[in-house]
């Protein structure tokens, strides 16, 4: 009886052993070059995060772990390979996100969008571009035209929201057309396309490069739109400690990018192409989106919205049960893992902050409605100004001086983003004081309520400087 209890203690350490030590797959899908997915992916991959925070106690006390990395250029690629359990977690938009829970359904089983990434609560982030010779100045221009946009993507369902506010038949009225960023920017250049309607970061990318400008923004449709990431529930249910540490290098990965955004947007760079000003124009102070990761009932909206959509578009046959899709545990277990209040953050719509002082007279920025930025070559901070006056002033002098500038940003006096300077235009109130616009029509519309003027990039820093 002694040896038989003895063999059977023995066959169980050993099953335990067993269980214990085995291998744990971390299969993650990425979207590097939709930068917005950086603190998701990219960041967590090129500085080794995850490996911090996954578990080694407890029933992970064994284990060993196989992280596994695939990047993509859009969501619907990386959801046939989570159906298909190739990867166990994903990072995309709201409307590919929702594309992802219904086809883990139609398959039988279930994926759970986990966390938001990083979004705007009014749209901003889509948007859409034309030909940089081109005389439309606005949506409404673009009766009759077609549009390109990757089909299935956010951006899909923001141009179908966009035309439909047009009152227009998406059918009739415009031809819209699939095709995909990396296409479009040729189709562009060449004039084949009238329009491109792209995610994060093309609408603002295609313009920095010079070949294209933006005439609508995203938030115009004030529609939220955002992206984040989601797990399958399978996996989670095993492994639930593996994705808070996930989550918990995620939470480092956007700390970094707040405290560093040009170090991180140069990284961003390096490994996709996209300029670091453009990443800078998303990842820095004021910019285009919010870094969030809360689940804000705003970005919930957005999967319904998307689910709507979607069968609008016929590619689903029934809706998802956002309460159950959408679940904010583990989030909420890795912001208290890392000593942060997750109900504060549910609750603060505010964009990265800017603290700084101005760099031309040194006194600290406290209204950033009208702060414009320069980022110089060879300087490794972007220099802040808190009107696009001082910041005018200052480029003349820089110019003057033989440097080179890489970007010039302005805050749209509308929606508040950030735009690229040279792409903006400008309107000056009674006092000459300047505001930026994305679109010419904005403008004008606040000039003429002001009593003042409109004015191109190139006019308006002749304006500023004259007026020095």
């Amino acid at each position: 009886m002694l040896l038989r209890a003895t063999l059977t203690s023995l066959v169980l350490a050993s099953f335990s052993l067993s269980v214990q030590a085995h291998t744990i797959r971390v299969a993650i899908g990425t979207q590097d070059t939709t930068i917005n997915c950086a603190a998701g992916g990219l960041l967590i991959r090129e500085l080794g995060l995850l490996e911090k925070y996954l578990p080694h106690d407890g029933k992970y006390q064994d284990a060993t772990y196989d992280i596994q990395w695939k990047n993509f250029t859009s969501g619907a690629p990386l959801t046939n390979e989570m159906v298909a359990g190739k990867l166990d977690f994903g990072a995309m938009a709201d409307f590919p996100g929702a594309f992802n829970g219904v086809a883990f359904e139609a398959a039988g089983k279930h994926s759970l969008f986990i966390n938001v990434l990083s979004g705007n609560i009014e749209g901003s982030g889509n948007g859409i571009v034309v030909p940089i010779a081109s005389t439309a100045q606005s949506l409404a221009d673009l009766k009759g035209k077609t549009i390109s946009v990757p089909f299935a993507s956010t951006a899909h369902g923001m141009l179908l929201r966009a035309v439909a506010a047009q009152g227009w038949d998406p059918l009739k009225d415009v031809n819209i057309i699939a095709q995909a960023p990396e296409i479009a920017g040729s189709a562009l250049q060449a004039n084949k396309i009238e329009a491109h309607a792209d995610f994060v970061p093309f609408g603002e990318l295609f313009p920095n490069r010079g070949f294209a400008r933006k005439i609508y923004d995203g938030s115009q449709s004030n529609t939220p739109t955002f992206h984040g990431a989601l797990v399958d529930e399978s996996y989670a249910r095993q492994y639930p400690e593996v994705v808070v540490a996930y989550l918990r290098a995620s939470i480092e990965a956007n700390q970094l990018l707040s405290a560093e955004p040009e170090k991180y947007s140069e990284l961003i760079e390096k490994v996709t192409g996209v300029e670091a000003e453009v990443n800078y124009l998303f990842h820095g102070p004021l910019g285009v989106q919010t870094r969030d990761l809360s689940w804000k009932p705003q970005y919930r909206q957005a999967v319904g919205t998307a689910i709507d959509t979607l069968k609008l578009l016929k590619k689903a046959d029934r809706g998802l049960d956002l309460n159950t899709f959408i679940d904010d545990q583990y989030i909420r277990e890795a912001f208290k893992a890392s000593g942060l209040d997750y109900n504060a953050q549910l609750a603060n719509y505010a964009q990265a902050p800017l603290k700084a002082n101005d760099a031309q007279t040194g006194a600290p920025i406290t209204d950033w409605k009208h702060v414009a930025q320069i980022w110089v070559k060879g300087e490794p901070k972007v220099r802040h100004y808190a009107s696009a006056e001082t910041a005018f002033t200052a480029l003349a002098e820089l110019k003057k001086d033989g440097k080179q500038v890489r970007a010039v940003y302005a805050q749209a006096e509308d929606s508040g983003i950030k735009l690229l300077a040279s792409q903006a235009w400008f309107a000056s109130d009674g006092q000459g004081k300047l505001s930026a616009f994305l679109l010419k029509d904005q403008a004008q519309q606040y000039a003429q309520a002001q009593g003042g003027k409109v004015f191109n990039f190139i006019d308006a820093g002749a304006q500023a400087v004259a007026g020095h």
